[in-house]
């Protein structure tokens, strides 16, 4: 018999430009930090430097391992992994019975390119350059270095990849097949051809000053800023976790993903999709805030107003984390999941920073950080893959 218990969160680890835990992003959340910074762009052109959200550390160890052969991505999912098992104090179940499913959007992007020119000489190439192309070698990885042998699924669903991650989740353990899940996603787009495919698509910001950069709600700046981080959360039911006397920071009420069915490089730019995806997943609720998927492109920024103004009118506040740290792809929904269970736990909706609303005049956006209990969250992503997911989060 399926057991329909609640589903809840009991640990997560996050790995972001200048946020390394829970403490790091609360700080960086309550006081509207911007951690982004300069990143060379293609230096043999003499380009100007272009601003994204970097992760200082390198990861080649963690925990006394040596990690040097597995592509960044991965080594950024695997630590922030680990975190969220020792936050969840997760022993007590059999290996067998624990899934890992990791969502990414650009995968191994940035190993690629870098060995592209040895890839046509057996002697100079890497050995494990395989796992660069095998997306699996994600999930698998983070199942190894945790000590897991249950089902393991690696999503490419493209920036909705970890709420798809949830939703699969969600699913997995509903139906008894698994007693817990280890879920997220992690990207390290920070590469030569991520940057120019995006300024090929003229999305890409194109400002040298950081404030000036990847601004949500903004009709006087256009363009998101790259960024790479890694989320990893634990779910389980809420009966076993209460069992285990772990402490629950959340509670998954509902996850709606779907395509819009659209031809390559094209989005249904009227918001309808996504509109039906956001009120099937707040159903008759009305949250305490949106966390917003808006990262200051146009169209996708001008689809989160009109949303909200469908659904909620201007009853319920927005808000955007983007201008924070900027857009890590498959990686951010889990971000916004974890940021989300923050604010509920500190009573507070963090800040849209670096924007005044211009254009966005219409909705009740959060431009700082506001004190309030926060009883429920609705967090929005949609990507470039043509999904839009959305996920109904709320205090257990």
């Amino acid at each position: 018999m399926i057991n329909l218990d609640n589903i809840v969160i009991t640990g997560y680890g996050i790995k972001a430009p200048g946020i390394s835990d829970k403490s790091n992003f609360l700080n960086v959340l309550e006081n509207g930090i911007c951690t982004q910074s300069l990143l060379k762009n293609d230096p043999q052109h003499d380009f100007p430097p272009i601003v994204a959200g970097k992760i200082d550390q390198d990861f080649h160890h963690i925990k006394g391992r040596s990690y040097k052969r597995y592509a960044r991505s991965t080594r950024l999912a695997i630590a922030a992994a680990l975190d969220a098992m020792d936050m969840a104090h997760l022993n007590n179940y059999e290996p067998h019975r624990v899934a890992v499913i990791m969502g990414t959007s650009a995968g191994s992007i940035t190993e690629i390119e870098e060995h592209s020119s040895v890839a046509f000489n057996l002697k100079t190439m890497p050995i494990q350059a395989i796992s660069w192309v095998d997306s699996h070698t994600l999930s698998e990885s983070i199942a190894e270095a945790l000590g897991l042998n249950g089902p393991s699924f690696t999503l490419t669903t493209g920036c909705t990849a970890s709420i798809d991650a949830a939703m699969m989740g969600k699913l997995l353990l509903e139906s008894g097949t698994v007693d817990a899940c280890i879920i997220g996603g992690t990207d390290a787009p920070l590469c030569q051809w991520t940057i120019n495919s995006f300024q090929k698509l003229k999305t890409l910001s194109t400002e040298t000053s950081i404030n000036e950069a990847g601004v949500p709600f903004s009709s006087k700046n256009q363009g998101f800023v790259l960024a790479e981080g890694a989320g990893v959360l634990v779910l389980e039911k809420e009966q076993s976790a209460q069992k285990r006397k772990q402490q629950i920071y959340g509670k998954i009420d509902q996850v709606v993903s779907r395509n819009e069915g659209q031809k390559l490089l094209s989005s249904d730019k009227s918001g309808q999709h996504m509109l039906k995806v956001f009120q099937d997943t707040v159903g008759e609720h009305k949250p305490s805030y949106v966390n917003s998927q808006a990262l200051g492109i146009e169209t996708n920024d001008n689809i989160e107003k009109f949303i909200l103004k469908e659904t909620f009118g201007s009853e319920v506040p927005i808000t955007s984390i983007k201008g924070t740290m900027g857009h890590a792809f498959g990686a951010m929904g889990a971000i916004q999941i974890i940021s989300s269970l923050i604010s509920m736990e500190y009573g507070f909706i963090p800040p849209t920073i670096k924007t005044t609303g211009d254009g966005f005049e219409d909705i009740p956006i959060i431009f700082e950080p506001k004190s309030k209990t926060i009883e429920s969250v609705c967090i929005t992503t949609h990507g470039n893959s043509g999904n839009n997911a959305c996920l109904l989060l709320s205090n257990a």
